[in-house]
């Protein structure tokens, strides 16, 4: 008879050291402070990732995780395994050559799975290979680098395979003389290499935005220098300084501009009528450059317009300090000089249109930009994602901050101040449009005979809508321009025309 009351054997609650985990040792304890989970957050984020979670997806019944661990073991690094040889001495190699993590860019901490490699893509190649992780697939060929390897995690496990990153490259013992000799050589030519390609890449984008911009328009900077140096070798530019040789340019030189019925008005009258269709001429040229700025074209129509609407003027005004000096401007494709002082002589309010303009054209002229410059320039101008009505902001901001990069990095690498001078002279040309669009309304309400092209005037219309819904947020310090008033129109016009003009143009 069995002797129910004595038990079989003594119960006793179970240690955490009697429960046997599939996977090993190592890469439990480094699972406590691992920090560079793959997550689309910045570098410091924590998070809500439960360890028992993860835990979890390595054991239970039919798991596969001992055989993994079984499979990968020995671990990754040298220093987790004993030899006679101090611990970490690829590690302290790596930071003694100040060498970078093949895969982000980083601080390498060793030699890891076969390549240079900091200790977070350490951790996330050895979690995917042990875990089998498979991720999303991406077509982008994102560029992997410390500040935004974690946001994605199918290009960054591409790039450690292509780098050659193996669990079966692992290495055991100090890395010879010789080979960290060769291994210094290696990186520092690999870097030279990248450098020139990405420099190369930077170029070849630049040159297309500056061969639009010389087969767009019809007079550039390199073309005026030489015609106001007067080293040009053709006749010199007939000069306009007084009434008189006004009269005898409009018979020659733009003849055609003033053949509309208004040979008989004020000579003021005439300059305001040449001024608006070279103005119309310039946005024609502008929509086929911008055409060409690459991603442009893929952007949405509207957005297309937009853009146009709003940086055309912005654009006109930073080409047009390319013709000018400080005792006149070029006309007439070069063909005429008008001088300043004549300008200037022109009654009010038409003799307030051009000195702002030869005051921006002075401090823009003192940067000695080439016309490259001025091309990546006025197409980032073009492409200002902070425009009204925008579709698409983060793209057209992604394609601005790339300009800009060409421009930086591209034609003036060791111009370290010259950014914050180019984002200054974008916030004048701004003002200098606005003081514009305010003075041609003065215009148009006091002169009866100033007629403005209906294009020109739907793009003010425009950018007086927007200066009114800037009338209604929070008012600045200091004073502020009185409300302007709508222009009274010359002549009925159709809604959207400028849309539609614009929108034909980018169709094209």
């Amino acid at each position: 008879m069995v002797d129910t009351e004595s038990p079989i054997c003594s119960l006793f609650p179970l240690e955490a050291d009697d429960l046997e985990s599939p996977l090993s040792e190592e890469f439990l304890q480094e699972m406590g402070s691992i920090q560079d989970m793959s997550q689309p957050v910045g570098e410091d984020s924590s998070g809500s990732f439960s360890f028992a979670d993860y835990q979890y997806l390595g054991s239970g019944p039919g798991s596969e995780g001992s055989a993994i661990t079984d499979t990968l073991s020995p671990a990754s690094s040298p220093s987790s395994v004993s030899y006679p040889v101090a611990p970490g001495a690829d590690e302290a190699s790596s930071t003694a050559l100040n060498i970078e993590c093949r895969i982000c860019g980083d601080k390498a901490s060793g030699y890891h799975y076969g390549v240079h490699a900091c200790e977070g893509c350490k951790g996330f190649f050895r979690r995917t290979i042990r875990l089998k992780l498979a991720y999303d697939k991406c077509e982008r060929s994102c560029r992997i680098q410390k500040k935004n390897r974690n946001k994605c995690q199918y290009c960054r496990f591409h790039k450690c395979l292509s780098v050659g990153m193996s669990h079966n490259a692992i290495r055991f013992g100090r890395m010879p003389r010789s080979e960290k000799a060769k291994l210094k050589a290696e990186i520092l030519t690999c870097d030279h290499d990248v450098d020139d390609s990405e420099t190369a890449d930077l170029k070849s984008l630049a040159k297309q935005i500056y061969e639009a911009y010389l087969r767009n328009f019809n007079m550039n900077k390199a073309k005026a220098r030489v015609i106001l140096a007067g080293k040009a070798s053709n006749n010199p530019p007939f000069v306009i300084h007084d009434m008189e040789t006004l009269c005898m340019a409009e018979k020659t030189l733009v003849a055609k501009l003033v053949a509309n019925g208004i040979q008989n008005k004020e000579a003021e009258v005439r300059i305001f009528h040449c001024c608006q269709c070279t103005s119309v001429e310039t946005v024609t040229e502008l929509t086929e450059f911008a055409k060409a700025i690459p991603g442009f074209a893929g952007l949405d129509l509207n957005d297309q317009v937009t853009l146009l609407k709003y940086g055309v003027y912005e654009a006109i005004f930073a080409m047009l300090a390319s013709v000018m000096n400080k005792d006149g401007m070029l006309v007439a494709c070069g063909n005429g000089f008008i001088t300043r002082e004549f300008l200037k002589s022109l009654r009010k309010p038409f003799c307030d249109i051009m000195e702002p303009k030869f005051d921006f054209a002075m401090k823009f002229n003192a940067l000695e930009l080439d016309d490259s410059d001025i091309a990546l320039f006025v197409a980032a101008i073009i492409c200002c994602g902070d425009r009204p009505g925008l579709l698409h902001v983060g793209q057209i901001e992604k394609m601005q901050e790339g300009i800009v990069q060409l421009h930086l990095q591209g034609n003036h690498p060791d111009a370290a101040f010259l950014f914050p001078k180019l984002l200054q002279k974008m916030a004048d040309l701004r003002q200098l449009v606005t003081e514009h669009a305010q003075l041609v309304q003065v215009i148009k309400r006091t002169e009866a005979d100033a007629a403005l092209h209906p294009l020109l005037q739907e793009i003010y219309r425009d950018m007086r809508s927007c200066t009114a819904g800037s009338e209604a947020r929070p008012p600045r310090p200091g004073p502020r321009a009185p409300p302007i008033p709508p222009l009274p129109s010359s002549r009925p016009a159709a809604a959207g025309s400028v849309q539609r003009r614009l929108g034909e143009a980018c169709l094209a």
